[in-house]
């Protein structure tokens, strides 16, 4: 049976503090008319939708848990309990969902039953490290998380940092707070000097950081990254980078 109704795909924010510079008017209108939600932690998404002063209580709206963990059945069980004229929600934890986030089954199984999915506009860390960084945006890969285990990050980066050189490619990774500095420390140590790495952390916060310099320059002066959210990290070898680039 086809879904009448629309899935909405809803930024979250990166920084508390950028709710009025992050999202457009109409976002409230449209988040009214929503009764369910997937959301990949409940209070966050409590807590994000109250900024928006929607007009009836936070209780009187449905929330399913929607994480790493949750499987395609248990996705497609929600649906199940929501009538077929009824518009969802789904709210990321920090940034886009369906990106580098489980909403992703959601937004696969919405298309399988026939229901219509709409993408409203908002912050990307991944998108807004890219523009800041001064790499380049006509060819890149994002990666997600690299390996956790030391000797397999270690060889991931070395594939990464010679594809961004054959290929003239910029590298996009991002990584949990507390593991930025052994990411960070790793990738100074194995890429090549003039490799060109963009730190950017705390995107859209009043402490936002946005830093590219050459891998010898940050063996120079390293920074601190422990525990600093939102912290995507392009990196790219600039002897063989195009010359015009477009964002």
């Amino acid at each position: 049976m086809n879904q009448t109704g629309t899935l909405y795909l809803i930024p979250s924010l990166l920084a508390e503090d950028s709710y009025h510079q992050a999202f457009p008017a109409f976002h409230k209108e449209i988040i009214q008319s929503i009764d369910y939600f997937f959301a990949e932690e409940l209070r966050t998404a409590r807590r994000f939708l109250s900024k928006y002063q929607l007009g009836k209580p936070i209780e009187q709206l449905r929330f399913f848990e929607l994480n790493k963990d949750t499987s395609k059945a248990t996705v497609a069980s929600y649906f199940k309990e929501i009538l077929p004229d009824k518009n969802i929600g789904i709210i990321s934890e920090a940034g886009c969902p369906g990106v580098a986030d489980p909403g992703a089954i959601a937004v696969n199984h919405a298309h399988k039953i026939g229901m219509k999915v709409k993408p409203l506009v908002g912050p990307s860390s991944i998108l807004l490290a890219l523009m800041a960084s001064g790499l380049s945006g006509q060819s890149f890969t994002f990666y997600g998380y690299l390996p956790i285990e030391k000797a397999e990050r270690i060889k991931a980066i070395k594939e990464l940092d010679a594809d961004a050189k054959a290929n003239k490619r910029t590298q996009i990774f991002m990584e949990t707070p507390y593991r930025n500095n052994p990411l960070f420390n790793d990738l100074i140590a194995q890429c090549q000097p003039t490799t060109q790495l963009c730190v950017a952390a705390n995107i859209m916060a009043e402490d936002e950081t946005i830093v590219t310099k050459s891998i010898a320059e940050w063996k120079q002066k390293p920074m601190d990254l422990h525990k600093k959210p939102n912290c995507p990290m392009p990196a790219n070898n600039p002897a063989l980078r195009g010359s015009k680039h477009h964002g």
